[in-house]
């Protein structure tokens, strides 16, 4: 009878396991379960969290803010996003790593920037933060989106293993859902300058990667 009974006592510890694991991989232990739907006139989506729109006047561009968890989310879209991830690879920024949710292939960079100082706020400017920028591009349309973190409220790394990238980051890749745009602006328009201009910049970057420091002091000099 005592064997019988450690036998069924086996049997319910196997079950409660298997339960306990179900329910961790599932996610409904998850505090983040909150979701916050958005609509634009280029991606569409859900942030994890309560997030507020910010108001721009800009047509392809939105901002949102988590202001529990003090998380800023830029999205924007461009003709050519590849070349704006060559900048940002030329100033520092680390990456990319690769992953593909919903049937989009994203390109996922970090990065760490002191915030703009603040005469006004006494802002304390040896507090950085933390930023992931997910990149995907398409034939003609490429699309960003920029996630600025307050390091003192979330676990950030530099990698898609901490808090900042598994808790907040792959659950809103997963929602997102691009959409084709008419009249989407060129790369060389949201940094202000011509197409000629810009191409010049891009044709530096592209000489000082293959080994040609040189061309920054030509530059220099002009």
């Amino acid at each position: 009878m005592e064997k019988k009974n450690m036998i069924i006592i086996g049997v319910i510890v196997v079950v409660v396991i298997a339960i306990v694991a179900f329910v961790f991989a599932g996610g409904a232990l998850n505090k983040n379960e909150v979701k916050t739907p958005f609509d634009t006139e280029f991606m569409s989506g859900k942030f994890v969290g309560n997030v507020e729109k910010v108001n721009t006047n800009e047509s392809f561009l939105a901002s949102f803010k988590d202001n529990e968890h003090n998380i800023t989310y830029n999205l924007t879209t461009m003709d050519d996003s590849n070349s704006l991830m060559e900048i940002y690879q030329f100033q520092g920024v680390k990456g990319p790593d690769h992953r593909s949710y919903n049937g989009n292939d994203w390109n996922i960079y970090f990065g760490e920037a002191m915030p703009a100082v603040n005469n006004t706020t006494k802002q304390d400017t040896n507090q950085s933060m933390g930023i992931i920028i997910c990149q995907s591009q398409k034939e003609s349309q490429g699309y960003v989106i920029y996630a600025i973190f307050d390091l003192t409220k979330v676990n950030f790394t530099l990698n898609t293993f901490g808090d900042s990238y598994v808790k907040y980051i792959e659950p809103l890749l997963k929602s997102i859902d691009l959409k084709q745009s008419n009249n989407v602006p060129a790369i060389h328009e949201q940094f202000g300058i011509s197409k000629d201009d810009f191409n010049k910049q891009m044709d530096l970057i592209h000489q000082v990667n293959a080994g040609n420091r040189s061309a920054l002091q030509q530059q220099g000099q002009k």
